[in-house]
């Protein structure tokens, strides 16, 4: 160490003089104890260096050997005395045998007593069908109408509606280039009163110098003609009878597309009392007559074939709901055969006209004194026009000139029933009598006006009435200017 120089201190002190470290004596390096997995390529021992000395218990070796139980002895078993075996089967067999018998025995009696139950029901439908058949009187089943309005099945409805029904004879006198000759036809027809009325159309009557009405029960009478209306196809007899069964009527406005309906006549003039069962088709159908009228009728798909003009179409409560007038037949353009197509005069219509005829031997109803056309309808739609029945002409002195109706008017409306055609004016006509007032709802140069109007009664001298629907032409296609004006001048007057 070197000593300091002049005894330069700093800040007064003396400098500390570090000590020099004192050297110890080598010791010997332990010798590391061998690890028994060394060199064998795991990892040396954390504990290979310990001063302590690992000492490891002696290894025991285990043999097995396997313990053996003594041998148990099994009882042995008892055998029970045979007879016990069987006679515990014996009466194993006696009772599954005791407990069929008894469920055979209870199955039995109550199978019986249901035979005996269904051999009674039986016995009474049998009885009360054996008791109707013999009290048939030649197609005449003892069932009686019922009083509900409840509907009837074809068979009931055949049973008490068959003897209303009657076929109708007639010898017609013809002019021919020969001379006069005599033909025959037949018809149909219903009694519609005791006292011997009977309903036909007019087109089977027509020009009849005699006529026969042959009932259900084969009895012949006289028939005298009442009264006819050409226009609606409709005729009125009467023969001298009593007691005779009346058809009673029901009602045409209440009928829908898809009702039952069922027609019974005399088609072909020698089949009498034929029933058809079918449906309404359609409603309100324009079918124009060999008279050249058209009448609005029921379409039904029940078979109606000549010979059965004139009689009845029921409802399935046995009423009266139309006449039977008319059928499409032939073939279309294609070749393909019209079928089930047939026609009836709704009876509301005509149902006012039957009771003129009774009273006055002609129809009373409501005249205007007018000729009427159809308005286009297809003009009408394309160019927003109105529909009605057009005023063709009108009668000097009669109801409408009286009232200021004009030609080239369109009547719209008669009280609240609305006319778009011809055939709806005079369905409304229906409803009035001569002498009754109603108001007339009109068009004239394309304003609407409302007249009053006191109907005259329709003359009966004429075989048809003034009132006649007669289809006017359809619109021009083409021509000059003229033609189109006068056409259309009838919606605008001028």
């Amino acid at each position: 160490m070197e000593p300091f120089e002049n005894n330069d201190f700093e800040n007064g002190q003396a400098p500390i003089v570090p000590e020099e470290p004192q050297t110890m004596p080598p010791q010997p390096e332990p010798q590391p104890i061998a690890y028994h997995g060394a060199g064998t390529g795991r990892k040396e021992s954390p504990y290979a260096n310990s001063p302590y000395e690992r000492v490891e218990p002696p290894r025991q070796e285990y043999v097995y050997r396997p313990q053996t139980e003594p041998p148990v002895k099994k009882p042995k078993k008892t055998r029970k005395p045979l007879w016990k075996g069987l006679l515990a089967g014996a009466l194993a067999v006696l009772l599954v045998a005791g407990s069929c018998a008894a469920t055979a025995a209870v199955m039995d009696e109550h199978y019986e007593d249901n035979m005996d139950r269904i051999h009674d029901y039986y016995d009474g439908q049998i009885h009360d069908l054996q008791e109707q058949i013999d009290s048939l009187s030649k197609g005449n089943a003892a069932f009686t109408r019922p009083t509900d309005g409840s509907a009837m099945t074809p068979a009931q409805l055949y049973a008490t509606s068959v003897n209303s029904v009657v076929a109708i004879s007639t010898t017609v006198q013809a002019n021919t280039i020969y001379g006069p000759t005599q033909g025959s036809s037949s018809g149909s027809g219903f009694i519609l009163t005791e006292d011997g009325y009977v309903i036909t159309n007019y087109h089977v009557v027509e020009n009849a110098t005699a006529i026969q009405v042959i009932t259900h029960d084969g009895t012949e009478y006289a028939a005298t003609l009442v009264g006819s209306d050409s226009t609606n196809d409709l005729a009125v007899l009467k023969v001298d009878a009593t007691g005779l069964a009346a058809a009673p009527l029901g009602s045409s406005t209440d009928l829908m597309i898809g009702d039952m309906v069922v027609a019974i006549g005399n088609p072909l003039g020698n089949l009498a009392s034929t029933q058809t069962v079918g449906y309404v088709s359609g409603i309100d159908r324009e079918v124009s007559t060999d008279k050249l009228t058209t009448i609005s009728m029921i379409q039904t798909d029940a078979a109606i074939n000549p010979g059965n003009s004139g009689g009845p179409l029921f409802n399935m409560r046995g009423e009266v709901i139309g006449i039977t007038t008319a059928k499409y037949s032939g073939t279309t353009g294609s070749g393909a055969t019209i079928e089930g197509i047939g026609f009836a005069i709704p009876i509301d219509d005509v149902a006012p006209l039957i009771e003129d005829l009774i009273s006055h031997g002609y129809v009373t109803g409501a005249y205007m004194g007018v000729t009427v056309t159809n308005t286009d309808e297809t003009a009408a739609a394309k160019f927003g026009l109105p529909t009605g029945a057009y005023i063709d002409g009108v009668e000097e002195g009669g109801a409408a000139q009286k009232t200021g109706i004009l030609p080239k008017d369109i009547v719209i409306a008669i009280d609240e029933y609305t006319v778009s055609n011809v055939t709806d004016l005079t369905r409304a006509l229906r409803h009035y009598k001569a002498g009754d007032t109603a108001t007339v709802t009109l068009l004239r140069g394309g304003k609407e006006m409302k007249l009053s109007i006191t109907f005259d009664e329709r003359p009966h001298t004429s075989a048809a009435s003034s009132d006649i629907p007669e289809q006017q032409g359809e619109m021009p296609q083409s021509g000059d200017f003229g033609e189109l004006y006068e056409y259309f001048r009838r919606y605008f007057g001028g």
